[in-house]
């Protein structure tokens, strides 16, 4: 069989190859885990993992019917393509001597790791001939990734961590039932980030992905807190990723209906399993402990007002803040409802960069200058760097 449409250079093939037949050899043992499951402690917290992981809610009609996903995938997407483009292997469903036999740089390839529901986010179904006959995603595709346990792109499954890698614009842009118009805006989305509202007002103002662990304490799980998780959960199911479901908010204006729901029954289990997954703790060695706990006395002095005890976020109290208020780009928050941002609570920001909603703080140093500049925080260059050590401990 012929290596089909790789346009790799020879030599990222070849070791691409040679890493992947290497790993045959250790393939029954795995990959070791990074970082440990996410546990689960009753039926529903289960039941709620199911959901994440693999339910589509019904959206294969809108995937398959209207958007053609699956004949994109089944005529063009490789593997490696597919990795380039932010996607990401689960190696726990993974049987690599199968996949190697079914040429990894072939689409062929590709249906193999679908078959296997490998590849994390995305489900499919086939024919008798083996071709993709229905295609769906679920909430893992933007809000899980892998721990490159295996190579960069395939490992154990990390539920709950923000695909920074995800290219969703340039995916999306793939697709026919976009304009030209519209895939031009498409492709110019940064990677990791997503705009949750493109579909309905046609402006452009992309989000970074947020994380969906350390959740429990946290009442509004949007950047403008216009609803509790359930409520963003089921925005999400419903209006981006198409699914057969319910969904309606005068605020916006928006009303769907179908029959059967089957997005609401399934809410409350996954909002459980959203709660049971912890913020990763920072790797052993990645901050200094005696900088940290000096930066925690810079911390309360200067940002636990908004970032307040607990949560670290003072909208469980229902604040918001005008985008003059924080120095932010007011172009996202004229498009909701609140008109107004929520302090977003700082959960494992070692593991997530860039930071604020739209990605424009590349690094944790970046984010401390801007409130410097914005909130005329004086710091000296000493408490500016323990500052950042307590932020990288959170």
């Amino acid at each position: 069989m012929a290596l089909a449409r790789s346009h790799r250079p020879p030599l990222i093939v070849s070791c691409w190859l040679t890493s992947l037949l290497v790993l045959v050899g250790i393939a029954g043992a795995g990959g070791c885990r990074r970082f440990p499951e996410t546990t689960v402690s009753n039926d529903l917290e289960k039941q709620g993992r199911k959901i994440f992981r693999d339910d589509t809610f019904g959206n294969e009609p809108f995937w398959t019917d209207t958007a053609r996903l699956h004949e994109l995938v089944q005529q063009e997407i490789q593997p490696l393509e597919a990795l380039s483009l932010g996607l990401k292997v689960d190696q726990d469903r993974l049987n690599l001597l199968s996949f190697l036999f079914s040429n990894p740089f072939g689409t062929s390839g590709t249906r193999n790791l679908l078959k296997r529901d490998a590849v994390v986010g995305i489900k499919a179904t086939f024919d008798e001939k083996g071709r993709i006959a229905r295609i769906g995603i679920t909430c893992a595709l933007c809000h899980s990734t892998v721990d490159n346990a295996l190579l960069p792109g395939i490992g154990h499954r990390l539920d709950g961590w923000p695909n920074r890698d995800l290219e969703v614009g340039k995916i999306l842009a793939k697709l026919a039932h976009f304009t030209p118009e519209q895939k031009a805006v498409l492709q110019k989305w940064p990677k990791g980030t997503y705009d949750p509202r493109f579909n309905f007002d046609g402006k452009s103002t992309p989000l970074v992905l947020p994380p969906a662990y350390g959740l429990a304490e946290v009442k509004n799980e949007t950047y403008t807190a216009e609803g509790p998780i359930s409520y963003w959960n089921n925005y999400v199911a419903v209006t981006q990723m198409h699914g057969q479901g319910n969904f309606s908010d005068p605020r916006l204006g928006v009303n769907v209906v179908h029959r059967p729901d089957l997005v609401t029954p399934k809410l409350a289990a996954l909002r459980a399993y959203q709660f049971s997954i912890p913020a990763p703790p920072p790797p052993a060695g990645s901050y200094s402990k005696g900088a940290a706990r000096r930066g925690r006395t810079v911390f309360d002095a200067n940002c636990a007002r908004c970032h307040v005890n607990g949560t670290l976020t003072d909208n469980n109290d229902g604040t918001l803040h005008a985008p003059s208020e924080t120095g932010m780009s007011a172009a996202y928050a004229e498009r909701t409802s609140q008109k107004r941002y929520r302090t977003t609570p700082l959960r494992g920001l070692w593991q997530h960069p860039p930071y604020f909603h739209d990605g424009s703080a590349k690094t944790l140093k970046d984010v401390i200058e801007h409130y410097v500049k914005t909130l005329n925080l004086q710091l000296t260059g000493k408490q500016k760097g323990d500052l950042e050590e307590y932020l990288k401990s959170l």
